[in-house]
């Protein structure tokens, strides 16, 4: 019996044991159900969390990079970049205990033996008790930074907000910037092209976001230096190597979030970069798909030829690029560009190994599994197309199963992102509501249909806490002024409007009535006794 027969029958089985009102029982069981799956991806996600936490440094506190080959030390652009912001944002939201304890620990251990350059992160050995490599290796604190900030502290950000983590993510920012002679001769530190490419389409993400988070012009300054040369002083249609899987195809994902910016500031460089932008995004779609609009791995774009020709699992990531052009230019190939691969992948890429590694199963790593599902979840988000919906909901099934027992997934750092994808299902299926204090008797989900939203809370046994409902984070902590598609974002579902007021029909009296937006997103008290389900519809 998979995941969702065994939901199913919970839902009835809850339903059943619930006394009947006027809610839609189609609405209750649909939101039953991924209370089940939602659930799931939680004490999943905990349980790595703690797994991990029992493989630190008893020193230094500190997680390693990898259980095995790096076992010895915290590296910037893979433990902290990858592994630690995931355990954070689990704490966050399941445990607030951990995340005010021992992860808040980690970071103010990691600021105080990482920090090497001012406050720029290295590679510290916990053997050595000290930094891993001398002399300083600029090269990689630039990517270790670049990588900490982009992979790990900006997620975070745009699901906590202000926290010391923010904080971090600030002084690592702004830090970077006294080395920009370094950032315009990357060449001299990395042999490989995609990496200089990796190092700055982060970068122009980062300082997209960062700029209107903080509306200071210093960094979309910044981000129109490195944009310059990749539009304007070279050709990147003609690239005789373009990498379109991770890593490569940050530089696409960064070119379109600065260009979205621009236009929506009526910014002169805009009308510049249009040409450039639209070559090569127009390039990629006829040489770098395959029949089903999935990207190949890399492409060379001068002599028009695959150079590899596996799919790549981070197919979303480069869609998000042509869905973010498409709202600001409304060039109806690049919509349709994201709308060709949802049919296929329900009935072509079930069980597919993105990610192949000979010393797993046929189906590969968890990774390329959790890359090419954070694809879909964003990209559903914006798109609400049947097929994608079943895909997710079949491959998160996959990817749960390769979680051990004990918690760990493969014991590298790319655990991490098990648990960020594992948790942005979780909230798809909460609609981005939760509760707290969480715990494994407890459940919430939700079913949007037809324009209305329904939330379900059940218990095993007696629980007293908050329901807490999503504010409007894009507007709220990053003050976009739209919310396109990012890498690694954790999206918006049903988000509440500190400024309206809202209506709750519920079967349990004292959440009935009319609430502000802010008291919805303080959250709400509410009791549950042990076995009770509680249902809930929000106007």
């Amino acid at each position: 019996m998979n995941r969702k027969t065994l939901a199913y029958l919970i839902a009835i089985l809850l339903y059943a044991c619930t006394p009947t009102n006027s809610f839609d029982k189609k609405h209750i069981d649909k939101a039953t159900e991924n209370s089940v799956l939602a659930q799931e991806s939680f004490r999943r996600s905990l349980s790595f969390t703690k797994a991990w936490l029992e493989k630190a440094d008893p020193e230094s506190g500190l997680i390693p990079s990898n259980l095995n080959a790096k076992v010895d030390v915290w590296d910037p652009a893979n433990a902290a970049a990858d592994n630690y912001p995931f355990m954070v944002l689990t704490a966050y939201l399941l445990d607030k205990d951990l995340y005010n304890g021992v992860l808040l620990d980690i970071l103010n251990q990691e600021k105080k033996m990482t920090s090497r350059l001012g406050v720029l992160p290295d590679v510290y050995s916990f053997s050595k008790k000290d930094f891993n490599e001398y002399p300083v290796n600029m090269g990689n604190v630039i990517f270790g930074a670049s990588e900490y900030i982009k992979d790990g502290l900006i997620p975070l950000n745009e699901l906590i907000g202000e926290s010391p983590w923010q904080n971090r993510m600030m002084e690592i920012l702004d830090e970077l910037s006294y080395y920009t002679e370094d950032f315009n001769d990357l060449e001299k530190f990395f042999t490989k092209a995609s990496s200089v490419e990796e190092i700055n389409g982060e970068m122009l993400q980062i300082l997209s976001r960062v700029f209107w988070m903080t509306a200071d012009d210093k960094y979309l300054n910044w981000a129109i230096s490195i944009a310059d040369h990749y539009l304007l002083e070279k050709d990147l249609s003609q690239m005789e190597y373009l990498r379109l899987r991770d890593h490569g195809c940050e530089i696409i994902g960064g070119l379109s979030e600065l260009y979205l910016s621009l236009r929506q500031r009526d910014h002169p460089k805009a009308d510049l970069y249009r040409q450039p932008l639209h070559a090569l995004l127009d390039k990629i779609l006829f040489y770098g798909r395959n029949e089903d609009g999935l990207f190949y791995n890399a492409i060379n774009l001068k002599d028009l030829e695959v150079v590899d020709d596996r799919i790549a699992d981070t197919w979303g990531y480069i869609l998000n690029a042509y869905y973010t052009v498409w709202l600001v230019d409304q060039k109806e190939a690049y919509h349709q560009a994201v709308l060709k691969p949802f049919n296929a992948l329900y009935s072509k890429y079930r069980n597919y190994n993105w990610e192949p590694r000979k010393d797993l199963s046929p189906l590969g790593s968890h990774d390329g599994y959790a890359d090419a599902i954070e694809s879909g979840i964003n990209l559903y988000n914006r798109e609400k197309d049947s097929n994608l919906e079943r895909w997710i909901d079949s491959e998160i099934e996959v990817m749960m199963g390769m979680q051990q027992a004990n918690g760990i997934i493969e014991g590298w750092h790319g655990d991490g992102n098990f648990a960020r994808t594992a948790l942005m299902y979780a909230l798809w299926k909460t609609q981005g509501a939760r509760v707290s204090p969480w715990n494994e008797n407890i459940r919430i989900g939700a079913s949007s249909i037809q324009g209305e939203t329904y939330f379900v809370i059940s218990s095993k046994k007696e629980w007293k806490g908050k329901l807490i409902f999503d504010p409007i984070r894009h507007e709220t902590i990053l003050h976009l002024p739209i919310d396109y598609p990012r890498i690694n974002q954790f999206p918006e579902w049903f988000t509440v409007d500190p400024n309206l007021n809202y209506k709750i029909s519920s079967s349990h009296k004292s959440i009935t009535g009319n609430f502000s937006g802010n008291e919805l997103i303080q959250g709400i008290p509410l009791r549950l006794r042990g076995g009770e389900m509680v249902k809930i519809l929000v106007e």
